[in-house]
């Protein structure tokens, strides 16, 4: 698709997983749609990359539902999103990974924009913007690093005056699910930065604190296993007890034994 194309036509084919609305979206029309909010700068537009995880925090959560909704993009970051949007009849080949798009929003770009990286222990963001600069010739303009206590408002404030004052084309957050759709939908408003993007553990996968499972596994929905190998003590109950509830949700669904309805606060603009 053309930027062009793109701007000529705005709307976004979804489709609904439980009761949340699933941009329909492959990486390249995602980076087009960001190029295209930095070169408005209309307002901050946040883009939810979401899994399974996400659609089952959003299911237990209704004010989280409403976050996931109110995203200026969900993009399906899961095989089985991509599956579910197959059968809903979208010609979807590939997941929208989080790192894989944060890397080719970067290669496409070069130094065009600048970055603002926000997450990840001490020193990671520093690192991170080094890493993308030597690969691609990104610009960092700044990084913090949260604790992992909530901030007071005075420190909130802080950041986000330190992060208008770097006045970054990009922020990506660098948080846990649901952590990072918060952050996102609770400092939209609060930032003029034009897009926001929750990548979660990329910011480990590019420094090389992590490493990511191979490219076989992601591609046919396996990833869960290499991570929950990887790391069981934190990711057990995403796996083993969110995972078997998504497959009864969705099939509830299908089989149209339950209804889901979809709760959102999302702008047009897109």
């Amino acid at each position: 698709m053309s930027e062009t194309a793109l701007d000529l036509d705005t709307s976004v084919a979804s489709f609904k997983v439980l009761a949340v609305q699933v941009s329909a979206v492959q990486i390249p029309e995602v980076v087009l749609r960001m190029r295209r909010w930095i070169g408005a700068r209309r307002r901050a537009h946040y883009i939810a990359v979401t899994g399974m995880h996400g659609v089952m925090e959003a299911r237990r959560d209704s004010r989280f539902e409403r976050i996931l909704n109110s995203a200026d993009l969900v993009v399906p970051d899961g095989m089985p999103l991509v599956w579910l949007g197959r059968w809903h009849g979208h010609a979807l080949a590939r997941r929208v990974y989080g790192p894989e798009l944060m890397e080719k929003f970067c290669r496409e770009t070069g130094n065009e924009f600048t970055h603002f990286f926000y997450g990840g222990a001490p020193g990671t963001g520093k690192r991170l913007g080094e890493a993308l600069g030597q690969r691609f010739g990104t610009r960092s303009v700044g990084d913090y690093s949260p604790p992992f206590r909530p901030l007071t408002a005075d420190e909130d404030a802080e950041v986000v005056k330190m992060i208008e004052e770097a006045a970054p084309d990009i922020l990506w957050i660098g948080l846990s699910t649901p952590k990072q759709e918060r952050w996102m939908y609770e400092h939209r408003e609060r930032l003029t930065v034009p897009v926001i993007v929750g990548v979660g553990a990329a910011f480990d996968f590019h420094t090389g604190q992590l490493k990511q499972a191979p490219s076989w596994m992601r591609e046919n929905g396996l990833e869960w296993l290499y991570r929950l190998i990887a790391e069981p003590r934190r990711l057990w109950r995403r796996y083993l007890v969110y995972g078997p509830q998504f497959v009864w949700n969705v099939l509830l669904q299908i089989c149209k034994i339950r209804r889901f309805s979809v709760e959102r606060e999302r702008t047009t603009d897109i």
